[in-house]
């Protein structure tokens, strides 16, 4: 063994950025600042030339140490040996970044079934030659390749720079790795299944996206042996919409069946729970539907991590993490006794609210032009400004600027597709209820153009529309039966004249 070698102050102070930088949360603003610090350049350099410019750095640095053969951790102390391993790891991250994001891509074509990795003796070579030991080198490969799968996911999934769709990547990316990557390295990277994750926000504001941004970034083994990862990805991810099953259907969907268990089970029938793979996440959409004894079951499967197929008397595991999601109020749920309060509390380790698209578009107003722009793409393959300024118009045009998207990015995205296929949204797009109650209600209210009896009355009729009976708006408003029919016979008047006055023609 060499004799020990030592940092010099400089290196020490510009290892230490760079190991501060490796395990920094990339979508937070302490990243920014340590990124500024060691590419040495103004605020205003654009972020892909900043990036760049703290590779060569990075990359300078661990060459001339190779130069001088000290670019090897087993030759320095326990407090060199950690800012250099983040160092190493950083180094070798961006010399194999895009090719992780060719496998990613090549894993979605794949399948189910692992692909080969080409470059991974040539990276775990790289491990090897600056002192990391085998097992580590396999570990760490795997990491990296996870760190890459999450801020693929969570960075090309969710779009918009608003501040709180930053927030959002921001709290994506600590649910994957915790606030602090080295103690998630250390200590959580294979206990992650403990930490249940609940996700709240409007119908179509991307749960579903963020549920999967999580679900595809988990951590999964290299297989040395077979040249490939444990596992696909897309395999680790499975999501079940509860709501779109029958109450007599949703215990066997979850939990599976046994042959014969009841009328029209003529073969075993594997649920969710145990298809999903060791390393994989379940993700339950519209959890608040489930009805309580369902909910008993889940609560087993989280506390025990175990379950009864359907007419088995045969105790599985599950080894996964559980995702889920509703738009429902959970708090007044629990209020009263239709969800478990025991329950709640299991699925809450984390909790993120997804912002509506009428947040986002408040907060920034050229969030609207990016989502176009994202959706354009994603349907046509390709950026195209000419598309993008012809849907951007008939939007404008039919829409008008003080639209809300009640529907969130869902409609929007549904809006893009159809006026792609005939340059216009349609009168059963939902454009009408721009000028109805939900969409404007907001900016009305902020803009101080509404009366209190116009707030109750519209707020009547967006509760009536949504439970249906007028016993139940009187009991959510605390107002009386008679009052609250009266408001809602007269938002509903209002809003037939304004319809009318709309679709009128001129003259």
């Amino acid at each position: 063994m060499a004799k020990r070698a030592k940092l010099s102050d400089e290196d020490r102070g510009f290892f230490d950025l760079v190991s501060r930088a490796a395990f920094c949360n990339p979508f937070g603003e302490e990243r920014v600042e340590l990124d500024l610090k060691i590419a040495g350049c103004r605020a205003e350099t654009p972020h892909d030339k900043r990036i760049d410019i703290i590779i060569q750095r990075v990359q300078e640095r661990v060459l001339r140490l190779a130069g001088n053969g000290r670019a090897d951790l087993r030759l320095y102390s326990a407090e060199d040996r950690k800012n250099l391993q983040a160092a190493f790891m950083f180094d070798i991250f961006h010399r194999v970044s895009r090719r992780f994001d060719t496998l990613i891509q090549d894993q979605i074509k794949f399948g189910q079934d692992p692909c080969p990795v080409p470059f991974a003796r040539e990276t775990l070579t790289m491990f090897s030659e600056r002192g990391f030991s085998i097992p580590e080198s396999i570990r760490f490969f795997a990491m990296l390749y996870q760190i890459r799968r999450a801020f693929y996911f969570i960075n090309r999934s969710l779009v918009g720079s608003s501040p709180s769709m930053s927030q959002l990547r921001l709290h994506l990316w600590n649910n994957v790795f915790t606030h602090d990557i080295r103690w998630y390295e250390q200590y959580l990277w294979n206990r992650m299944e403990d930490f249940s994750t609940l996700l709240l926000g409007e119908t179509g504001t991307g749960k579903g996206t963020a549920a999967a941004a999580i679900g595809c970034s988990g951590f999964i083994p290299y297989d040395e042996k077979k040249g490939c990862f444990a596992e696909s990805f897309t395999r680790n991810f499975i999501a079940i919409n509860i709501s779109q099953f029958a109450e007599s259907l949703i215990e066997s969907e979850l939990f599976g069946h046994k042959k014969g268990a009841f009328t029209g089970a003529v073969e075993h029938h594997q649920g969710v729970f145990t298809r999903c793979t060791p390393h994989g996440s379940i993700f339950l959409d519209e959890i608040g539907d489930i009805s309580v004894p369902i909910q008993v079951k889940l609560l087993q499967v989280l506390q025990d991590r175990t379950f009864v197929p359907v007419g088995s008397h045969q105790q599985l595991r599950f080894s996964g993490r559980v995702i889920a999601a509703t738009n429902r109020p959970l708090d007044e749920l629990r209020r009263r006794g239709q969800f478990r309060e025991d329950l709640f509390y299991r699925l809450c380790s984390d909790v993120i609210v997804v912002p509506s698209l009428r947040q986002r578009l408040r907060e920034e107003s050229e969030e609207l032009d990016r989502m176009i722009t994202h959706v354009v793409t994603r349907i046509v393959g390709e950026g195209s400004e000419e598309l993008f300024q012809m849907v951007r118009e008939v939007i404008e045009n039919e829409l008008g600027p003080g639209y809300s998207w009640p529907g969130n990015v869902r409609e929007l995205e549904q809006a893009v597709r159809r006026i792609l296929l005939t340059k216009r949204i349609g009168p059963d797009s939902g454009k009408d209820m721009s000028r109805d109650c939900t969409p404007c209600l907001f900016s009305r209210i902020e803009n101080g153009a509404m009366s209190a009896q116009e707030l109750l009355e519209k707020y009547c009729v967006i509760l009536y529309e949504k439970f249906g009976t007028y016993e139940e708006v009187s009991r959510r408003t605390r107002l009386d039966r008679r009052t609250v029919k009266k408001y809602i016979l007269c938002g509903q008047k209002v809003r037939q004249d304004g319809l009318e006055s709309i679709t009128e023609e001129p003259g």
